[in-house]
């Protein structure tokens, strides 16, 4: 058994390379490990009985690649970056031709299609690899999506397929594109990730601000959220979050975290890459603009008290079925839109770099392991199978729950406006729908301005060609 060379190697230990490295050797495939703390792979192997007879811990570097069997498939699980540049430096040298390189981390797409395109002569391979589920998710089962060469995704298959979540059965694992196509897909799913979470805690603001509800109850009402079309992993551990209680107050333990959040910067990266692809992605770009606001907490703080003379309206909220069905429709309409700025945002990159992308299986493999994962999904990828998709806007599957859910939509962020409580991302949910759906917009003002201080020039209504006109002088 100790003789046996490993089926993969995981370079990398950190929460998620040591949980991901557990899970393939607990899917009975033996698997190298390394680190730059070595004893970190000595430790994964004696702590975990049973499974650590799959573990292969390695001293060195050149010990843990003469521990894979040929082809090698090294899989780095470490921060995007320079990071990665650096290891690929040291380990390709010791690797010979038809060997794959693995990068599993959240890195910038941009970045593996540069790292993909250093390998090309070489023999080597190169393959960018995102990951969704967090820790619990790469321990027992995330969902992944592969970017790459196509040829060198049946090497991968085996071991991804059994370690990969399971929706009724069928892996939650693809290989989507090639060169950077896995981690920008991946890229998107966290956008729209950072979406769901804000649009989320708008809802739980009005409930705690403008209904005067205490944790508790808010728990109960997301635990029955989650037994209808608002089904998904966040509304669950929402409800989760709300009723749990701090061991040495008692109090509900939301209440006691500092409302400042985090973030590592594929939320922004989603946003950039819309923006370069001129694609709206405005409900993202709310929810990554409020996370950037929430960490000037001491700014907030003073100007609270500059303008605490402010007056607003009375929250004309109602903590009654009524009040709290509405809130659930409007966060249920505004998460379509999201996704369907997400969606648009990879159905243009994928013109933009000819990868093809296969959207209605995306939505497949995000059922089960990935954090966005919902019942909502199901409806998507029917939406991609039936065909002929412009925007998920425009899908017979979703118009009609759009329509049905809008009004409710704009009675919550008005309300909310009104009362002076934020709703940045159900906002630009709520405007980007009607910019969306609006035959003639405005920004026809907009291009004769260009034209008058530019000459950008202008098409017209009434005639073809290219336009410029002589503007009176100002």
């Amino acid at each position: 058994m100790g003789d046996r060379p490993a089926d993969i190697g995981v370079y990398g230990l950190g929460t998620m390379g040591a949980n991901l490295a557990l899970n393939i050797a607990e899917k009975g495939f033996r698997v190298a490990v390394f680190n730059r703390t070595v004893e970190k792979g000595f430790a994964l192997r004696d702590d975990n009985p049973g499974i650590g007879d799959n573990v292969v811990p390695a001293s060195t570097l050149k010990e843990f690649v003469a521990s894979l069997k040929s082809p090698r498939l090294v899989l780095f699980m470490v921060p995007a970056g320079k990071i990665v540049d650096a290891e690929i430096a040291e380990v390709a040298p010791l690797l010979s031709p038809g060997d794959v390189m693995i990068d599993a981390g959240n890195a910038d797409f941009n970045d593996t299609v540069r790292r993909s395109r250093d390998v090309e002569g070489t023999g080597l391979n190169f393959v960018g690899m995102g990951v969704s589920g967090g820790e619990l998710g790469a321990r027992h089962g995330p969902s992944i999506m592969v970017g790459g060469a196509k040829d060198t995704y049946p090497q991968l298959e085996p071991i991804l397929t059994k370690i990969a979540a399971k929706y009724e059965g069928a892996p939650c694992v693809a290989w989507l594109g090639p060169d950077g196509a896995g981690h920008f897909v991946k890229t998107i799913h966290n956008g729209i990730e950072y979406a769901d979470m804000q649009m989320i805690a708008e809802i739980y603001g009005i409930m705690r601000d403008g209904m005067g509800m205490q944790a508790d109850a808010m728990a109960a009402i997301f635990g029955e959220w989650n037994k209808g079309g608002l089904s998904s992993y966040l509304i669950e551990i929402t409800a989760v979050n709300l009723a749990e209680k701090d061991p040495e107050t008692g109090k509900p333990l939301v209440d006691l975290i500092v409302d400042e959040a985090g973030q590592k910067g594929t939320g922004r990266w989603a946003v950039i890459e819309a923006q370069k692809l001129g694609v709206g992605a405005t409900t993202i770009e709310a929810a990554v603009s409020a996370r950037g606001v929430s960490s000037r907490r001491s700014e907030r703080a003073e100007a609270s008290r500059f303008y605490a003379g402010i007056a607003t309206e009375a929250a004309d909220f109602s903590a009654e079925a009524a009040g709290i069905a509405e809130l659930e429709q409007a966060l249920e309409t505004a998460k379509i839109i999201a996704y369907a700025q997400g969606y648009a945002t990879m159905a243009s990159a994928s013109e933009e770099f000819g990868w093809n992308l296969p959207l209605g299986t995306i939505a497949e493999i995000w059922r089960a392991g990935c954090i966005i994962r919902s019942q909502f999904l199901d409806d998507i990828a029917g939406a991609y199978e039936t065909g002929g998709v412009v925007n998920l806007l425009q899908s017979p599957a979703f118009i009609g729950r759009v329509e049905a859910g809008q009004t409710a939509l704009r009675k919550v962020v008005a309300k909310a406006s009104m009362a002076g409580i934020p709703v940045p991302a159900l906002s630009a949910a709520l405007a980007y729908f009607d910019d969306y759906r609006r035959a003639r917009g405005t920004t026809n003002l907009t291009q004769a301005q260009r034209d008058l201080f530019g000459a950008h020039t202008f098409h017209r209504l009434d005639r073809d060609g290219v336009f410029h006109h002589r503007w009176p002088a100002v």
